[in-house]
């Protein structure tokens, strides 16, 4: 089941996408009410055509930070290192917290922040959306944890990054949580999902990657996390990039005003966002 955060007749809604037509789900006044209470069995009659509504990313105001991994995968463990011995992962996993004031829809811009970087990077990862409210959880039980994924471009000013030796403000600057197109439910995928993840810039490949090459996989991770915090209903966690992004290449090529980038995830979708 694909699920959507759109505005419609300037109303804010949630619902269900059904090929071109949008069940709206009124009884929920957010995405994170409707996680916490569950999809209903009955969804009701009334139908929008997909024209008429304007999509925006399916959680948009995120109640906490995003919970993010950095490099979760071998490929890009080995660039980063490369691009700034700050960026070195050992034998825990990397996790930081990502501020989102806005989460940016399909279609919605990235600033490149001119003023505070020049080295604007993307980073196309899956995110776990948790589904209740999960603390002191067993491996053999995370799965019932797991509400759905979405696609998320994990954006970042890479030398604001390195130079705090810390992510959390490169990683936070507005409009750098691109979100969507939407959240499929986890009975959509096999378990543990083999999702494949690829990103485009300017139509150019950059980016291709599977979630079973993960290091540290959802077992792990959630696990690891409800031992000492809970992770509330609603929750989202960004599984980490692929390799190819900017700062691995050689030289690095980094975003620019007038680029756009598209991340798409198979059985998800695509999230596509020029850069301004």
């Amino acid at each position: 089941m694909k699920l959507i955060t759109f505005t419609h007749k300037n109303e804010e809604l949630v619902g269900v996408l059904v090929g071109e037509s949008v069940i709206p789900l009124r009884q929920f006044a957010s995405m994170e009410e409707l996680i916490r209470a569950g999809v209903p069995a009955d969804l009701g009659a009334e139908r929008i055509p997909f024209t008429e509504v304007q999509l925006l990313a399916p959680i948009p105001r995120p109640a906490h930070d995003i919970i993010c991994l950095g490099m979760n995968f071998a490929d890009h463990t080995k660039e980063a290192a490369r691009f700034h011995p700050t960026l070195i992962r050992e034998n825990q996993a990397v996790y930081f917290g990502k501020r989102v004031d806005l989460a940016v829809p399909h279609g919605g811009a990235i600033d490149s922040h001119p003023d505070v970087t020049q080295q604007l990077d993307y980073e196309a990862e899956i995110a776990v959306i948790i589904g209740r409210d999960a603390r002191h959880v067993k491996r053999e039980a995370v799965k019932d944890y797991i509400f759905g994924y979405t696609i998320i471009n994990d954006v970042s000013a890479r030398e604001v990054q390195t130079g705090h030796k810390q992510y959390f403000f490169g990683k936070s600057l507005d409009t750098f949580t691109p979100m969507g197109p939407c959240i499929v439910t986890a009975d959509e995928f096999a378990y543990p999902p083999e999702i494949g993840i690829r990103c485009f810039v300017n139509g150019e490949k950059r980016q291709d990657g599977n979630t079973r090459q993960w290091i540290f996989d959802i077992e792990d991770v959630i696990t690891e996390l409800s031992a000492g915090m809970t992770l509330h209903s609603g929750t989202i966690i960004s599984m980490g990039t692929p390799a190819g992004v900017g700062m691995g290449m050689t030289p690095p090529v980094f975003l620019q005003s007038g680029d756009t980038v598209k991340c798409e995830a198979d059985g998800i979708g695509t999230l596509t966002n020029p850069v301004i």
